[in-house]
């Protein structure tokens, strides 16, 4: 043996936050005008007794466990309180629409759910229709809601346990959480962390050739923590030490800009569209008096001009990274070489803005053609984007999707990428037509088998179009039986009968005399794109 065995699971994260951060804040604001403040050691404590809890409900080992919030101290404390006691965390997406949280919970088997109380409705209508799940605990303070029935309180649940507990044996490739992803069409899939995964991808995030979190930092996930874990930046945060800034999930522009300035935060991370909406807010206030080191934006490209215009006239930072849940998600970043640093802002731009970057260390990337032959990195040609590293899913739940998997051990992203000379790729395409709005996927081929069922409809087709706020959204191209009509409000409400969430709707339908048809017989989405898109 040349070095200790140490396994590499969530509590070698979590260990030493309350010993040597013990004083470092963390913020959460809970209202407009309202934060709640404590420290690592308020944090530790608490994690502690949420695990005594969970251990006195006689949740199994191995269970999965639930939440179902926003970005709060207290779905923190879930983060490291489920995996650490030997139960695997699954973070259930707000924004879904009951019917997909119904099979994701039942696909899932959940035996228990932490759930924010604005969110708690979502639950209670689909109750009935979950029968694993054994415990409904509300994330709320006791002044809010007391114990009835089956539902428990969060509060009056930890209160009186102990802030001590007895580290668990737990090996590392053991799972720790879970996350389900559209990917392509049809139903959500899971994809399962293990305790090592979870580690060394936070041991990325922190280090410089992902976010570069560490103790001098104060961060602010705009990126919800139900999405991909957060991108990884909580279990930075906390193994690092840097403090934690959680925003109120419904602030204007203003008060957002407000918080970052109060709290002096150094790194924030979120889809383009925040970056967009926040641009206008950012300049009413120079000069800025600001602590940003950086903005990380995610989810789907930025736009370059976005990020011209952020370095030019606010002297702000944009870098893009690219991943997918699939990844964990974080697996490369679009940073500038130590050789790039006589170039011009201008061409910098051209040059590195915009790329889904250089994968991290453990990440390997390849591209390749429909037969598998690795094409050349030469800034033209495009290939299949697979990737392979230890936070890179090996298999999705249950064994689904098993055409994504490689024997090799390669996982087929499903995306089209373009890779430079340098090192750098950019995705160019997407093979499976997602629509990705605000860094969510909606799924083009589910929306076409709703609206063909609707009657009158003979036939549909959906694709995504530019958006100066969400960056995409789904435009429906139909084709109506004689006599038949349709309008733009009644398709949102039969979508919305069969299941689609608001955000998933489409913003425009179109009348077309017949879907244009590649030579096989598929429908050709190319043609609609020149059509429709500008």
């Amino acid at each position: 043996m040349t070095m200790m065995d140490v396994d590499l699971n969530t509590w070698t994260l979590f260990n030493h936050c309350d010993r040597h951060f013990g004083d470092v804040e963390i913020v959460t604001q809970v209202g407009i005008d309202k934060k709640f403040r404590y420290t690592y050691k308020d944090f530790a404590n608490r994690t502690r007794q949420l695990m005594n809890a969970l251990d006195s409900l006689g949740i199994e080992q191995g269970a999965a466990v639930a939440t179902l919030s926003w970005n709060t101290y207290r779905h923190l404390e879930c983060y490291f309180a489920i995996p650490c006691s030997g139960r695997v965390l699954h973070t259930l997406n707000a924004r879904l629409s009951p019917e997909d949280l119904t099979f994701i919970i039942n696909d899932a088997s959940d035996v228990a759910i932490l759930v924010a109380s604005e969110l708690l409705p979502l639950i209670e209508k689909i109750k009935d229709d979950i029968p694993t799940v054994k415990h409904i605990i509300v994330l709320d303070d006791d002044s809010a809601l007391s114990p009835q029935g089956e539902i428990l309180s969060y509060e009056t649940l930890i209160a009186s346990q102990p802030d001590t507990y007895t580290q668990h044996n737990i090996d590392e490739r053991s799972p720790a959480g879970l996350c389900y992803t559209s990917g392509t069409t049809g139903r959500p899939k899971g994809v399962l962390y293990s305790h090592r995964s979870t580690f060394l991808h936070a041991i990325n995030a922190s280090s410089p050739s992902g976010m570069s979190i560490c103790c001098s930092d104060a961060i602010l996930p705009v990126v919800p923590m139900f999405h991909a874990s957060a991108w990884g930046m909580c279990h930075a945060a906390v193994a690092t030490g840097a403090k934690i800034v959680f925003a109120y999930p419904h602030l204007d522009p203003k008060s957002f800009v407000d918080l970052l300035i109060d709290e002096e935060v150094t790194l924030t991370a979120g889809v383009p569209t925040v970056w967009i909406a926040l641009e206008a807010e950012l300049k009413a206030r120079k000069p800025l008096n600001h602590s940003l080191r950086e903005i990380f934006s995610g989810g789907s490209q930025p736009p370059k001009a976005l990020i011209e215009r952020y370095g030019r006239e606010l002297g702000i930072t944009i870098t893009q990274g690219w991943g997918m849940t699939e990844t964990s998600p974080l697996a490369s970043v679009a940073r500038p070489k130590h050789s790039m640093r006589h170039l011009s802002r201008e061409e910098l731009l051209d040059r590195v803005s915009g790329q889904a970057g250089i994968p991290g260390p453990g990440i390997e990337v390849k591209l390749v053609d429909d037969d598998l032959n690795e094409v050349p990195w030469d800034g033209t040609t495009m290939g299949n984007l697979y990737v392979k590293g230890p936070w890179v899913v090996q298999s999705y739940l249950h064994g689904r999707g098993a055409d994504s998997f490689e024997d090799e051990g390669w996982f087929k992203t499903g995306d089209v990428a373009i890779g430079s000379p340098d090192g750098y790729f950019v995705i160019a395409d997407r093979t499976k037509d997602l629509i990705k709005s605000g860094g969510e996927w909606i799924s083009s081929v589910d929306l076409e088998g709703a609206i063909m069922a609707i009657d009158g409809v003979v036939e549909a087709a959906v694709i995504a179009v530019p958006d100066d706020k969400w960056q995409e959204r789904p435009l429906a191209a139909v084709v109506l039986a004689p006599g038949a009509s349709l309008s733009l409000e009644e398709l949102h409400e039969k979508l919305i009968k069969a299941g689609f969430a608001k955000w998933q709707l489409p913003d425009q339908i179109k009348f077309i005399d017949a879907v244009p048809r590649t030579s096989v017989g598929k429908f050709d989405k190319k043609v609609l794109r020149s059509n429709f898109v500008e």
